[in-house]
Parts: structure tokens; C-alpha cells; sequence
């Protein structure tokens, strides 16, 4: 099986990270891509209270497409969420024998050095590397690919600031359940 994963803070997942994993199935020929929500993001300041809120609305905006899972791994230890370490369970769960191929966006992957033991991970990922509205400049011994994907504009910051309707349906209807994102 021919997976990948999408790790994120998915605060909250919106229109632009679908479109992503969408492009990668048909583009790259996967046969399910893996959301990951981080349970404590390393390099956000976060409210942890949100940590379920965020799971529940990834798995309800992934509901739809039966090539989408969502994965509580990094739930499961309710601490940091290191992808290194996410990265080696995934590998062992799924006895996966090559490198594990991962989604990430520009604005992520150019701040990548300074990521929890970085030499090692990179010897684990192939990174497929999205448009973020961020220049990378080369990265030399990580072993990456920059998607050919048009740059959708749209952040998980402003959806929570301006909660513009650039997510899913089920998505807003639990944002506004929940109080949510309110000011």
C-alpha cells in the first residue's frame, strides 16, 4: 500500500489542506493519505484545550473520501508531538520497508532545520512540499520534491480571525456548535 501522511495543527483544517491531500492522491498515486492533528505542535503556541476539538474537525472534514484516516498517534502519548517520532510509529505500524512520504507546506519546510532531531528524520521522510506563500531556498540532504500545485491562499490564522467559509460545511457547523475561534 502506497500511503502518505499530512501532519498538521489543523487549527482549524480548512479548504486548502483538503485540496492538498486531493492533489497528492491523484497526482502522486497514493492509496490513502493519513491526516495526523498534533496533540501539542512544538513550534505553536496553542491552546491545548483545543487538541479534541481540532481531531474532531479533521475527522469530520475527511469523511467524505474513503482514501482519507485520520490518525490519533500523537494523542496517544499527550505530550509534544515530534514528527520524528510520529514518523517512526507510522513506519512500524505499517511495516513500511522505503522512505515514508509526507505533506508538508513551504512555510513549514523552510523553518525545517530546526525540527526535533532533524539528521534523523530526514533519513526517514520523503517530503512532498507544497506552496505556502513562502520561498524555500535549497535544502541540501533532504530528499524532497516541490508539488506542482497552484499556491491557495487561504490560513488556518485567518479562517480562526475573519471564520471566512473556506472549509466544510460539517466543519463550520461544528466551529459554531462549539463557540469556537469566538473573540
Amino acid at each position: 500500500m502506497k500511503i502518505c501522511i499530512f501532519p498538521g495543527t489543523f487549527n482549524p483544517i480548512h479548504n486548502a489542506h483538503i485540496k492538498v491531500a486531493e492533489f497528492a492522491l491523484s497526482h502522486y498515486g497514493f492509496d490513502k493519505v493519513i491526516f495526523i492533528p498534533a496533540y501539542i505542535p512544538p513550534h505553536k503556541n496553542i491552546n491545548k484545550e483545543l487538541a479534541n476539538h481540532r481531531f474532531n474537525m479533521v475527522r469530520l472534514a475527511i469523511s467524505e473520501n474513503p482514501k482519507f484516516e485520520i490518525s490519533d498517534i500523537e494523542y496517544q502519548s499527550e505530550n509534544k508531538s515530534y514528527t520524528l517520532l510520529t514518523v517512526k510509529k507510522i513506519i512500524e505500524q505499517y511495516n513500511i520497508k522505503e522512505k515514508l512520504n509526507l505533506l508538508i507546506g513551504t512555510d513549514a519546510f523552510a523553518k525545517i532545520d530546526s525540527w526535533y532531531k532533524i539528521d534523523e528524520l530526514k533519513e526517514l521522510v520523503h517530503f512532498i512540499v507544497f506552496p505556502r506563500g513562502v520561498e524555500i531556498g535549497i535544502k541540501d540532504g533532504f530528499d524532497y520534491e516541490l508539488a506542482p500545485m497552484k499556491f491557495i491562499d487561504i490560513s488556518s490564522t485567518e479562517l480562526r480571525n475573519n471564520f471566512k467559509n473556506d472549509t466544510t460545511s460539517k466543519v463550520k457547523e461544528y466551529i459554531e456548535k462549539n463557540e469556537l475561534y469566538i473573540k
